[in-house]
């Protein structure tokens, strides 16, 4: 396993649900971690107590300013940056049938998030991931990207074009950044807690016979942070759901 005692991680997205779980992962591991949220500022500092070797700093990551700032904080509380988890997103829950409620500005509310605040996070960062000679950044796709599934058409298409993003990245960066994705199933989170046919369905249809678990996706990701040769790699996670879909 690769030694993070010492390292920088920034978890957007991480004051619950996968952001929180993949925080509590990497300080488990040494790292020091800043937790971030958009909104639920106190969410977010309950987060950072709980994890040990945190700091918390609220940020939009769909505002350049925000993640300018998100980024200096990191590397002025702990001195550098060496992995970035893009773990922040939104949706909207909109039929795909229902075209007409699909107008223009949802899909630029979804993204500036998903793909606007990913760009402006790894855009920012890179610099500083480049300078540790082996920088890490995993981005939180989603199975929507790769199955015609999801809960909006402009939130799976957001996701599609993060998993193109991971791949020019890797192509790009390489070889002192490694850029990868994980694409999660349906997971039990706050985000899906009143979601329960899908959740039926899912545990109904997939081999493993459940929905997911946030540590379920942030093992997917301590993974990719252990695997020094894997680089533009986007790993679906979704116990088997896809091969019954």
């Amino acid at each position: 396993m690769v030694d993070l005692n010492n390292k920088v991680a920034i978890v957007t997205g991480s004051s619950s649900g996968i952001g929180k779980e993949i925080a509590t992962k990497l300080a488990q591991r040494g790292a020091r971690v800043v937790i971030n949220s958009s909104k639920s500022e106190s969410a977010g500092q309950e987060a950072s107590k709980s994890i040990p070797n945190s700091k918390y700093f609220k940020a939009d990551i769909s505002n350049e300013s925000d993640c300018r700032a998100l980024i200096d904080f990191t590397v002025s509380e702990f001195g550098s940056l060496d992995i970035l988890i893009n773990n922040a997103g939104i949706t909207r829950l909109i039929a795909h049938n229902d075209i007409g409620s699909a107008d223009v500005s949802v899909w630029k509310e979804i993204f500036d998030v998903n793909v606007f605040g990913t760009w402006q996070m790894c855009s920012l960062a890179y610099k500083h991931l480049e300078e540790t000679g082996d920088g890490n950044i995993i981005n939180v796709s989603s199975i929507a990207s790769l199955r015609p599934t999801g809960s909006s058409i402009p939130y799976a298409t957001s996701k599609a074009a993060v998993n193109h993003m991971t791949k020019l990245l890797a192509k790009t960066l390489g070889p002192n950044i490694r850029v990868n994705a994980v694409a999660p199933g349906l997971i039990e989170t706050p985000w899906t807690q009143d979601w329960e046919i899908a959740h039926q369905i899912v545990a109904g249809q997939a081999p493993l016979k459940r929905s997911g678990k946030p540590e379920d996706v942030a093992c997917v990701v301590m993974g990719l942070i252990d695997s020094k040769y894997v680089t533009g790699e986007v790993i679906l996670a979704d116990g088997g759901w896809s091969l019954n879909s």
